[in-house]
């Protein structure tokens, strides 16, 4: 597999290129493309990539079989559509786009064409949230009633760029974290909330967007979800808690991109801390991509997942807006 980065961003310098090194080798990254010609060749030579420049149509028709997509949330779709027409397969960021309406485009396109379309949602490649999913599907907790996920955090300093005062380019904490939740909620429940009622607000770090959102969502098995997301956290720790008829799990410092954590389930026989394994949590991402590329199963999540994702913080941020329960839409997908 020899991949093209669209976009000369932080999350491929810091994660991604060395994912595609270690499932595919040292050559595995051949291009990279940033809007700025400089930006591209400083990036390419610090990375040890051969080719860096701003022309789409020149990276798409180099020797690539797959780009990973990484620019602002407002350039996916168009980048999207070009690298589908080029006959390339799709690692793309979340949000997938800025509406669910282009996001089912996206996606289906590349089913039209034959290609593999994935998001890049890390938390359910992590080996904590594997080992929750394991738990909830074994019954050990029993019937789900609840679930609580604390994703409240501090934006680090080297991020608080367009996150905080673009809208126009998918800024804010709704587009930036709420999906990753919804993403999680659903791998763990198996199920799509059915519609939420939500709040949000800044504290000052957002400018023209949302610093942070707290939700209720409806399951279609009567289960209420609470989240909490922010930028603005400096001391708080992240957390997913599943409550059921048997038991409860209670997992801390288990949304994030590292794979640390505890998870503790308690029963009536008394609490346990489960296992997990600890492996990187995008070279999981990036090897199940490249086997649904070879035929051989599916990526860890889809286009469809990356669709319903955006389609719960859609509704969200209309309900946050509105102050009204809103019904999640997922575009007939």
């Amino acid at each position: 597999m020899k991949w093209g980065l669209i976009g000369a961003s932080t999350i491929a310098a810091e994660r991604m290129i060395e994912a595609f090194r270690s499932v595919s080798g040292e050559g595995a990254v051949t291009h990279v493309l940033s809007s700025s010609p400089e930006r591209a060749e400083s990036y390419a030579a610090e990375h040890g990539i051969a080719h860096g420049g701003s022309d789409l149509e020149a990276l798409l028709a180099g020797d690539i079989d797959a780009v990973y997509i990484s620019t602002t949330n407002e350039k996916h779709f168009s980048q999207a559509m070009a690298a589908i027409a080029a006959g390339k397969h799709v690692l793309c960021e979340k949000p997938l786009a800025m509406t669910v309406a282009d996001a089912v485009t996206m996606v289906r396109a590349a089913q039209k064409a034959g290609l593999v379309f994935a998001t890049n949602h890390h938390l359910r490649n992590a080996g904590s949230h594997l080992a929750i999913r394991e738990a909830v599907r074994a019954g050990r907790v029993g019937d789900v009633l609840s679930v609580r996920v604390f994703h409240a955090v501090y934006l680090p300093p080297h991020l608080q760029g367009w996150r905080l005062d673009k809208p126009e380019a998918g800024g804010g904490v709704i587009a930036d974290i709420v999906v990753h939740d919804a993403d999680t909620v659903r791998f763990h429940l198996g199920e799509d909330p059915v519609d939420v009622v939500a709040m949000a607000s800044s504290a000052g770090m957002g400018k023209g967007v949302e610093d942070s959102a707290m939700s209720v969502w409806s399951m279609p098995s009567g289960a209420m979800v609470q989240t909490h997301e922010s930028f603005t956290h400096r001391f708080a720790r992240s957390g997913f808690q599943v409550h059921g008829t048997k038991g409860s799990i209670v997992a801390t410092d288990v949304m994030t991109q590292g794979a640390v954590g505890e998870i503790v389930l308690t029963t009536e026989a008394g609490a346990e801390t489960l296992p997990y394994d600890t492996h990187d949590l995008y070279r999981r991402s990036v090897g199940l991509f490249c086997d649904a590329v070879a035929g051989q199963g599916r990526p860890s999540a889809d286009g469809v997942d990356g669709v319903k994702s955006l389609a719960v913080a859609a509704a969200v941020a209309k309900a946050a807006e509105t102050g009204r329960r809103v019904a999640v839409d997922y575009g007939g997908i």
